[in-house]
């Protein structure tokens, strides 16, 4: 439903834009009154940058007695800390609560054309008053910053984590609410892909996937550093990760205290609406996997060309390697060095991996020859069995990916043909 006050709402909105964060401390003292409210506000996804394409989840207390409205958000991080990017790669990332003004919340997601959909929790008077403080400690300076993992431990997670340790019941999440079915399903609904009467459970990749349908490079960047647990069925509390997940879980849940149960969403308001029109997925032409494919033809013309000339063009197998060396030493990375979860094991690693700089040195210089014939003999070999094996393993395999191997594999034959091995 529409909420019956959204343009008074609005006119909060940009009257809080001078104080956008509440003092945990001034707030410590303040007990709630009969009328305080606690929901989860959830906000629909958006396309303005990679982080805002899996939606959001927050925390809402509001008290009219108190002149109480503060949103916690457990989603704040700080792009300049020092060596952000590579703690981000590695998985150390820093996140942190903070205390908001909801007028201030409310404003930044109208502005991104999200929906934020809020649900009211039916919770007892002493349930809200723990929860409450609870917040308010966790949001203090010494307690605000929580290291910070995508499947685990994040914005959605920690307010969902927050309402089961405060109430004195007991929460029922319903048996089964899934995603849709088959991998790369395409709505236009994000609730959609969690339609109870499915034919399989979900996994962490088809949830991430739906969120980067309409972004195919993030889909074929994810599909590639991302292994093979990625592919392991969700149990109903990991879908909590995504705060879509969440909301249609909570919509459905219920709370037992003794023998009474209630549903644990006792209103639902609406309080902004959905403007921005729904992206639409980039011509195929622009996908990685009509790039590949057109860089194969390439690829495989040059190769022709060597045929009918006599001659051996070796600064394309140093660039093409080198380009997969790269590539390989940032799963390697994110496989063996980074905290990351569900990085490891991952097949990728036989077809791009950074012994490939190895072999570039060994293209590049004339007396390794030997060792460059070697090279690719044992890339070939690796590629042919690494594509037997692959139908026996479960880890999703992105068809962008063939392109891409076959332009490798077919490098390594024409090598070994040129030679007369084979």
């Amino acid at each position: 439903m529409k909420h019956p006050k959204f343009v008074i709402t609005l006119i909060c909105c940009f009257a809080a834009v001078a104080v956008k964060y509440v003092s945990a401390t001034a707030m410590q003292a303040t007990p709630l009154s009969a009328q305080a409210q606690i929901s989860l506000l959830t906000s629909s996804p958006t396309d303005d940058a990679v982080y805002t394409l899996y939606g959001h989840t927050a925390l809402r207390v509001y008290d009219p007695s108190a002149n109480i409205d503060t949103v916690f958000n457990y989603g704040i991080f700080d792009f300049s800390q020092p060596n952000f990017i590579y703690r981000f790669a590695k998985g150390e990332t820093d996140y942190k609560v903070v205390a908001q003004h909801f007028g201030y919340y409310l404003m930044e997601y109208i502005e991104r054309g999200s929906e934020v959909y809020e649900q009211i929790l039916n919770l007892l008077p002493e349930e809200k008053e723990s929860l409450w403080q609870a917040l308010i400690l966790n949001a203090q300076p010494e307690n605000r910053v929580y290291r910070y993992n995508f499947f685990f431990d994040n914005c959605a997670t920690r307010p969902a984590a927050m309402i089961e340790k405060n109430i004195r019941g007991t929460i029922k999440y319903p048996s089964q609410i899934v995603p849709s079915a088959s991998r790369g399903a395409v709505t236009t609904n994000p609730s959609a892909i969690l339609s109870v009467s499915q034919t399989r459970q979900p996994t962490f990749r088809d949830a991430i996937n739906f969120c980067t349908r309409h972004h195919p490079w993030i889909t074929f960047g994810c599909d590639l550093v991302m292994g093979a647990p990625t592919d392991r069925v969700m149990t109903l509390k990991e879908t909590f990760f995504l705060p879509e997940y969440l909301k249609e879980v909570f919509d459905k849940a219920e709370i037992k205290r003794d023998s009474v149960v209630q549903p644990l969403v006792l209103k639902v308001n609406i309080l902004s609406e959905e403007t921005r029109t729904p992206e639409k997925s980039p011509p195929f032409m622009t996908s990685p996997l009509a790039c590949f494919t057109l860089a194969f033809i390439i690829i495989g013309w040059l190769t022709w060309l060597e045929r009918r000339k006599k001659t051996f063009f070796g600064w394309l197998d140093s660039i093409l390697f080198f380009i997969a060396g790269i590539a390989g030493c940032i799963i390697f990375f994110l496989s063996f060095l980074s905290v990351h979860p569900c990085m490891f094991p991952n097949i990728s690693l036989l077809w791009l991996h950074p012994f490939h700089l190895i072999g570039v040195f060994f293209f590049s210089v004339k007396k390794f020859n030997k060792q460059a014939f070697w090279y690719h003999f044992i890339n070939f070999v690796a590629i042919s069995g690494m594509l037997v094996v692959w139908i026996f393993i479960t880890q999703h395999f992105n068809v962008a990916f063939i392109p891409l191997i076959a332009s490798l594999w077919l490098r390594s034959g024409w090598a070994l043909i040129k030679k007369k091995v084979i």
